[in-house]
Parts: C-alpha cells; structure tokens; sequence
C-alpha cells in the first residue's frame, strides 16, 4: 500500500507562492524572501517602464501574461524570444538608442507576482495584470517569432510587440526630458533663437 504524502509546507517566508507556481504552473523558481520566477525555461520576460507598457498593451492588444513591479512591467514572452530582442530592435532600426527596454532569458530571474486571486501586500509589490492562465495555455499564448515557441499560430507576434514597446519607451524617454527641460528652464528669461 502506498503512503499518502501529504502536500509542501508553504514556508513562511515565502508566504506559499513557490509551492503554488511549481503546482499550478511547472515553473521554476528560487529563494524565498521574495520568491524569484527563473526565465529561459518556460518564459523570458521583456522588461520595460510600467509607462511605456501600458500604452504598448493598448497598441498591440492580445499579449501572454504581464506583470507589474512599481514602476516596471514584465510582458511575458516565449522561451528563447530574449536571445532574438537585440537582433529585432537592430531591424526595427531600434539599435543603439537608450531605449529602458530589456529581455530577461536563460540564467535570469524575475520576481514573482502574487498569484491570480492573493494579496500582493505592499504598494508597488509585484503582481499581475494579465495573470497566466492553466498550464497547458499559457506558454501557447506567448508572444513569439514565427515557428520559435508558436504552437499552432495563436500566440501574438514577437516582432509587433517589440516594436510597440521600443516606440513606447522612446516616447516616454521624450517626455520625460521634455518635462526635464521645462522644469529646469529659468523664469522670466525668453528663449534664445539664432
């Protein structure tokens, strides 16, 4: 007869979200205070201003999973998409340019947000604003190039989302030296024109 083992322990540093995305999702994660995703297994992770992510979000529209961390968004992308991100931004006539944008691959680690449904805790505490769905969907509906990590064609493309975000965060980094510019300007002195 086979002795029932009874399930993980959450440790208390952990508050239980290791044990739930090992569970739930087969990720893999590390540490425990906070729990840390690994990326380049079943994910990578193109990270930008939570800014440019959202007017990115409105402009491509259907996306896999996106979390948020204070200021920063995480748009989840197909296992392998971070080694493509630098080649797809010199194609897009990105390369070179300060963008704030960057791919999380194989050997990174991002936070783990609260699962779907639990607390995050504190403000500005990593959490999802598109969470990942069951297991069997969520990397299926990954952005990705076509036939790296597409399964069936139902995943958003890779290159579009790369483009949207680059555009994004290039006009969040113009806004914000606008504002700089303005904010540091001296009163009362007209501007000078040649």
């Amino acid at each position: 007869m086979a002795s029932l083992v009874p399930p993980p322990r959450p440790s208390p540093e952990s508050d239980g979200r290791a044990e739930w995305y090992a569970r739930e999702l087969g990720w893999a994660t590390a540490g425990t205070a906070p729990v840390r995703l690994l990326t380049g297994l079943r994910f990578d992770v193109l990270e930008l201003p939570a800014v440019a992510g959202h007017a990115a979000l409105r402009r491509v529209g259907r996306t896999g999973p996106v979390a948020v961390a204070g200021q920063r968004m995480g748009l989840l992308m197909a296992a392998g998409s971070a080694d493509e991100v630098p080649g797809l931004l010199d194609w897009l006539e990105w390369g070179g340019i300060d963008l704030d944008l960057s791919a999380v691959g194989t050997g990174g680690q991002i936070t783990a947000p609260a699962p779907p449904g639990w607390a995050t805790g504190s403000p500005g505490a990593a959490g999802w604003l598109r969470p990942p769905g069951p297991r069997q969907g969520t990397e299926r509906s990954l952005p990705a190039l076509r036939g790296l990590g597409s399964s069936g064609g139902d995943a958003p493309d890779l290159v579009r989302l790369v483009d949207a975000a680059a555009t994004e965060c290039h006009r969040a980094r113009l806004v914000r030296a606008r504002t700089h510019l303005r904010s540091h300007r001296p009163t009362g002195q007209p501007l000078a024109f040649s």
